[in-house]
């Protein structure tokens, strides 16, 4: 009875994974062999083992990556990818998030630039960083409607204060000078304060036609530049490859 009462209000409190660990060592005839220490260790080495996941799968949800099953350790390095191992190992410890650097991805449809992003995006989620994955149209959008309607800063901020910024198809169609201003506000709040993950089809030496005015350009390129890590990604397309639709 008092085993069930303990059980009981371990799941009042929330604490299900404990509970359930708890059942488990009620029913283990080895576990007398243990010091009440180790069996309190391992049931809160559960608990705190449960949490942990459903923080990192809520975080990949919230997310909202356009492949949320990507992972770091399934990228493909073939030959013909050109892909740097040792860098994009590097890269997923996430230190360039603490010097608020950014990564560059370049490369034609189908090399595999979203599912790198979103499996750099993956990699930061495991350490407990919160990510925002865009692509750039849906972006622009939002905040377009967001002008309109008043709430144009509100819409902004998160952006602006996410600790990494995910932008896929970054600058794959012509701008409006008040979008192209858009970019420049958001660069700006985000230079050296936070990291972005750009996915571009184009070189960075032709950001500055896409992007028109001059004086905006460098600006905004002058900020990506000298923070970023560069990946150019190449080799048959990854789409092509697998006989499927989506990026990797």
């Amino acid at each position: 009875m008092l085993n069930n009462e303990t059980v009981s209000k371990l799941r009042d409190m929330r604490l299900s994974a404990m509970a359930r660990a708890y059942e488990q060592q009620l029913q283990d005839p080895y576990i007398e062999n243990l010091s009440f220490e180790e069996r309190f260790g391992l049931l809160v080495d559960t608990e705190w083992a449960s949490r942990k996941s459903n923080r990192i799968k809520m975080l990949i949800k919230s997310a909202e990556y356009a492949i949320p099953s990507a992972s770091l350790e399934d990228v493909e390095y073939r030959v013909d990818r050109k892909l740097d191992r040792s860098a994009i190992t590097r890269l997923g410890t996430g230190a360039y998030l603490n010097r608020f650097h950014n990564i560059v991805l370049l490369g034609p449809t189908g090399s595999g630039k979203t599912y790198l992003a979103c499996a750099f995006g993956v990699a930061a989620n495991r350490s407990a960083i919160p990510v925002r994955y865009v692509r750039m149209t849906d972006l622009l959008h939002e905040l377009a409607i967001a002008r309109i309607e008043g709430c144009y800063y509100k819409v902004m901020k998160p952006y602006k204060q996410a600790r990494l910024l995910i932008i896929d198809d970054w600058l794959l169609f012509p701008l409006k000078d008040e979008e192209i201003q858009t970019l420049l506000d958001l660069m700006e709040a985000r230079h050296k304060r936070a990291s972005t993950i750009f996915c571009s089809h184009y070189e960075i030496s032709d950001w500055h036609v896409k992007l028109g005015e001059p004086l905006v350009a460098d600006s905004i390129c002058d900020r990506l530049a000298h923070d970023s890590y560069v990946i150019l990604m190449s080799g048959e397309s990854m789409r092509k490859a697998k006989g499927i639709t989506s990026d990797i």
